[in-house]
């Protein structure tokens, strides 16, 4: 039996997953995708589903995801089923649909949030100063 392991990662959220053949069950953390929340993020995890039309039918995908919040989940286990689908099938129209869609489905995006420094309240801002 052909299974594929795949992972994707966005900002500091980090999902691993496997697609095997089956009849187009989707868990993400034991959560069937119908019942995921909220409503955007589990819009956001049918997009590559519904790009790859009917092979999604052929096959389970089990997703787990930790850290982030909750879009950065939602994205990272996105980029785990768009590319779990495109391994399994081998397609590339499929991959070029993806990427021409949107391509952090199979890339990930490298920024990342800057630490924070002192004398101000975060990354960039500094304290005001006024010279009256």
């Amino acid at each position: 039996m052909k299974v594929i392991h795949t992972s994707g990662k966005r900002k500091t959220a980090v999902a691993r997953g496997t697609v095997q053949e089956g009849n187009g069950k989707v868990r993400i953390n034991k959560t069937p995708i119908e019942l995921y929340s909220p409503e955007m993020a589990r819009l956001k995890l049918t997009e590559p589903l519904l790009l790859a039309g009917d092979l999604a039918n052929n096959v389970d995908i089990n997703v787990n995801v930790f850290g982030g919040g909750v879009m950065g989940q939602a994205e990272a286990a996105r980029m785990v089923i768009a590319k779990g689908l495109v391994q399994w099938s081998q397609d590339m129209d499929l991959k070029e649909k993806y990427v021409q869609y949107d391509r952090t489905m199979l890339v990930g995006d490298p920024r990342r949030s800057e630490p924070k420094k002192y004398g101000g309240p975060g990354a960039r801002a500094r304290k005001q100063k006024s010279y009256r």
